[in-house]
C-alpha cells in the first residue's frame, strides 16, 4: 500500500470510530436537550389528565409546570450521577470479589443499557398513564449522557495522534451541538413534535444508540489505555496500526511508553485523592473553574430566552419552532469552525477569545433589552445577540474544555478528572437551569450582567493561568504546571520526573 493510501486509509478508519462513538454518545446530550421543547405544551396536558384519572386532582398552572420542571431538570440530575460513575466504569467494572478490567469502548457499549431502558420507558408511558416513568425515563437518559460526556472524550483523546488530538477531542462538542440541530428537527410538528407523537419523540433516541451498538465493536481499544492500563504492547501497536493506517511511528511509541513509565506502579487516583495532590493542584482547579463556567456562562439559558425575543422581534409562533432551529444550527457551524482552527490557534487563544466574545454580546444584549420598546429596531439587535453569543461560545468553550483533562492529566489521574469535570458542568446545568427563571423575573433585563461576568472572569483566568497545550506532550505540559504547582522550587516531584524520564530514555532504547 503507497503512503497517500495508508493515510486516506488512516482518516478513513479513524473518522468511522469517532462517528460510531459520538453517535451513540455526546449526541445524546445534545438530542435530549432540544426534543424536550417541542412537546411542552403537549406533556403539560398529558400531566394534568393523568392526575385527574388516576387520583382525581385537578392541578392548578403553577403545579403542572412544577412537574414539568422536574421533568426537564431531573436530566441534569442523572447526568451528574452519570459523570460520578464513569470514571470507575471506565476503568474497572464490579465490586468486591466480581471485579474485572472495563475499557473505553466497553464503558459506551454498556452505556447504552441506560439509554435503552429510558427510551422503553418513555415509549409505554403514555400508555401507561404515567408520569412517573417519563421522570425516570430522563434520569436514565441523564445518567448515559453524563457516561458519555465524560468516557468518550478520554477515547478519543487517547487514540488520536498528537498532532489531531485537539480536532478528533472536539468532535464531542461538534455531535453535540449536532444532537441539538437534530433534535430541533425531529421535534418539528410535521415529524415527531406532534400530539400524537410525542411518546416517540422520547423514545427516539434508541435509533442512536443501536446505531453505536452495531458498529462500534468493529473499531479498536484505545491504545494508551491497551499499553498504560492492560501492559499488553502488542494490542497497542496493532490498534495504532490500524488507527493510523500504517506502521507505528518510533516517536508515537515512544510518547506512550514515556507516559508508561511515569505512572508504572500506580494505581489510579480516585476524585478525593485528586484534590490532595499538590502536584496537579493547578490542573484540578483549571478544570473545574473552565467546566463551571461552561454552564454558568448562560449559553443553555439563552436558548429558552430566545424563544421571547423572537416574538418581540415580530416573529409569529407558528414560525419560531423554525427559527429555532438557526441557535442550532448556529452552535454547530462554530463547533466545525472550531474543529478546523484548534489546531492552528491553540487551545488557549479559542478559550479566552470565546469567553471574551460572549462577554462582548451580554453586554450588547442588556443595552437591547434596556432599549428595546423605546427603539424600534432594538428587538432586532437583540436577535443577533442570540446568534453571537451562541457563536462565540461553540467557536471556544463548548469545544475546549472537553479536551484540557485529556491533555493535562496523565493516565491514572485521568479519569478521575473527568468525574470532577463531568460533575461540575451538570452540578452547575441544574442550577442556572433552576434559577434563570427566578433570575429573569428578579433582574429582568439586567439578567445577562451574572453571566457576561462569568465570562469575564473566565477570560482572564485563562489568559493568566491556562498554559497552552497544543502540541504538547504531557511531559512538557506537566513541567509548565509544575511551575505553577510548587513556585518554580524543585522538590520530589521534580527529581522524580528526571527519573522518569532517565528510565524512559532507557526502556525506549532497548
Amino acid at each position: 500500500m503507497s503512503h497517500g493510501g495508508q493515510q486516506k486509509s488512516s482518516s478513513l478508519t479513524l473518522v468511522l470510530m469517532v462517528t460510531s462513538a459520538a453517535i451513540g454518545g455526546t449526541l445524546q446530550y445534545g438530542y435530549n436537550l432540544a426534543i424536550m421543547n417541542a412537546p411542552t405544551t403537549f406533556i403539560q396536558t398529558f400531566i394534568n389528565e393523568t392526575f385527574v384519572e388516576r387520583w382525581a386532582i385537578q392541578l392548578e398552572n403553577y403545579q403542572v409546570t412544577l412537574v414539568w420542571t422536574v421533568i426537564v431538570s431531573i436530566f441534569s440530575l442523572g447526568g451528574l450521577v452519570g459523570a460520578i460513575i464513569a470514571g470507575p466504569m471506565s476503568i474497572r467494572f464490579g465490586s468486591f470479589c466480581i471485579s474485572f478490567p472495563f475499557s473505553r469502548k466497553k464503558c459506551l457499549l454498556l452505556n447504552n443499557i441506560f439509554l435503552l431502558s429510558g427510551a422503553i420507558l418513555a415509549l409505554i408511558s403514555r400508555a401507561a398513564r404515567s408520569v412517573e416513568m417519563i421522570i425516570l425515563s430522563r434520569v436514565l437518559v441523564g445518567i448515559n449522557a453524563g457516561i458519555s460526556m465524560n468516557v468518550q472524550p478520554m477515547y478519543f483523546g487517547e487514540s488520536a495522534p498528537k498532532d489531531l488530538r485537539g480536532a478528533v477531542s472536539l468532535s464531542c462538542a461538534v455531535f453535540t451541538s449536532f444532537g441539538v440541530v437534530l433534535g430541533q428537527v425531529v421535534g418539528l410538528r410535521e415529524i415527531l413534535g406532534s400530539e400524537w407523537c410525542w411518546q416517540y419523540l422520547l423514545a427516539s433516541n434508541a435509533i442512536p444508540g443501536l446505531i453505536q451498538l452495531l458498529s462500534l465493536p468493529w473499531f479498536p481499544e484505545s491504545p494508551r489505555y491497551l499499553l498504560i492500563d492492560r501492559g499488553d504492547k502488542e494490542a497497542c501497536i496493532n490498534a495504532l496500526r490500524r488507527l493510523r493506517g500504517c506502521e507505528v511511528q518510533s516517536s508515537e511509541l515512544a510518547e506512550i511508553l514515556q507516559e508508561q513509565a511515569e505512572t508504572k506502579g500506580m494505581r489510579p487516583s480516585g476524585p478525593w485523592e485528586l484534590f490532595r495532590d499538590r502536584a496537579v493542584r493547578w490542573q484540578l482547579i483549571s478544570v473545574m473553574v473552565i467546566s463551571s463556567a461552561m454552564q454558568l456562562c448562560g449559553n443553555d439559558s439563552i436558548y429558552f430566552y430566545a424563544s421571547y425575543v423572537f416574538k418581540e422581534a415580530g416573529i409569529s409562533n407558528d414560525q419560531i419552532q423554525y427559527v429555532t432551529i438557526g441557535t442550532g444550527t448556529c452552535e454547530f457551524t462554530a463547533c466545525i469552525m472550531c474543529n478546523l482552527l484548534i489546531e492552528r490557534k491553540g487551545r488557549r487563544f479559542m478559550l479566552m477569545g470565546g469567553f471574551i466574545l460572549m462577554t462582548v454580546w451580554a453586554v450588547v444584549f442588556t443595552f437591547a433589552l434596556c432599549f428595546e420598546h423605546l427603539i424600534s429596531w432594538m428587538p432586532y439587535v437583540s436577535l443577533a445577540c442570540i446568534f453571537t453569543y451562541i457563536l462565540s461560545f461553540g467557536m471556544g468553550p463548548a469545544g475546549v474544555t472537553g479536551v484540557l483533562p485529556t491533555e493535562i492529566f496523565n493516565q491514572t489521574a485521568r479519569p478521575a478528572a473527568y468525574v470532577i469535570a463531568g460533575s461540575m458542568m451538570w452540578l452547575n446545568l441544574f442550577i442556572v437551569g433552576m434559577i434563570f427563571p427566578f433570575l429573569v423575573s428578579a433582574m429582568r433585563q439586567y439578567c445577562f450582567v451574572p453571566f457576561g461576568t462569568v465570562c469575564l472572569l473566565s477570560a482572564l483566568y485563562v489568559g493568566l493561568v491556562l498554559p497552552e497545550t497544543k502540541g504538547k506532550s504531557l511531559s512538557a505540559i506537566t513541567a509548565e504546571f509544575h511551575k505553577l504547582n510548587f513556585k518554580n522550587k524543585e522538590g520530589a516531584y521534580g527529581g522524580q520526573i528526571q527519573y522518569q524520564l532517565g528510565e524512559v530514555c532507557a526502556s525506549t532504547s532497548l
